[in-house]
């Protein structure tokens, strides 16, 4: 059963941020922007700590410096490095060496690594739950984290975020 996380009673005490929703609060043009925004500016003033791996960060330097015909942002390396260092003074820097004993568990391959390096950094780290726009990219992992979905709100809604299977609070 999906629950938003605006209907959590508690938020999760970690939680690791996928690159989709830095990428959301980068670019004002997005629908998931507003919300993206008060994931990384809001939470951390509460109980969250937000978690982030190096691959996070180098995928969305990748695509905020990709040009925008090319489905990237088109911001100047300078600005994209300006913007990892605002997110780097709000989140927790993640390393794992997880990832070969979960490719060994769960079958994935190709651009699916990188989901399952991920997981397996948030499974070292006690990280429970990730956020992100791409349910199908960690769907395969829901027997070892919870799932959430960012969604655009709607007007009556501030958080647009779905818990897309809930195995714990723990974050």
């Amino acid at each position: 059963m999906a629950t938003r996380v605006a209907d959590l009673a508690v938020p999760p005490d970690r939680i690791m941020v996928d690159t989709n929703v830095l990428l959301a609060a980068t670019d004002e043009g997005r629908l998931e922007h507003h919300d993206a925004l008060t994931i990384l500016n809001v939470w951390p003033a509460g109980d969250t700590t937000l978690c982030v791996s190096g691959q996070i960060l180098r995928e969305y330097l990748a695509v905020a410096t990709r040009p925008a015909v090319r489905n990237g942002l088109g911001l100047k390396t300078p600005d994209a490095l300006g913007n990892v260092g605002a997110i780097r003074e709000r989140t927790t820097l993640l390393v794992t060496e997880r990832l070969l004993g979960l490719l060994a568990d769960v079958e994935c391959g190709g651009r699916q690594v990188h989901d399952a390096n991920v997981i397996a950094t948030m499974l070292a780290h006690g990280v429970g739950t990730v956020v992100t726009m791409n349910l199908d990219d960690f769907a395969r992992f829901g027997g070892y984290v919870n799932v959430l979905r960012l969604l655009p709100s709607g007007p009556l809604s501030p958080a647009g975020c779905l818990l897309l299977n809930e195995r714990s609070r723990d974050g």
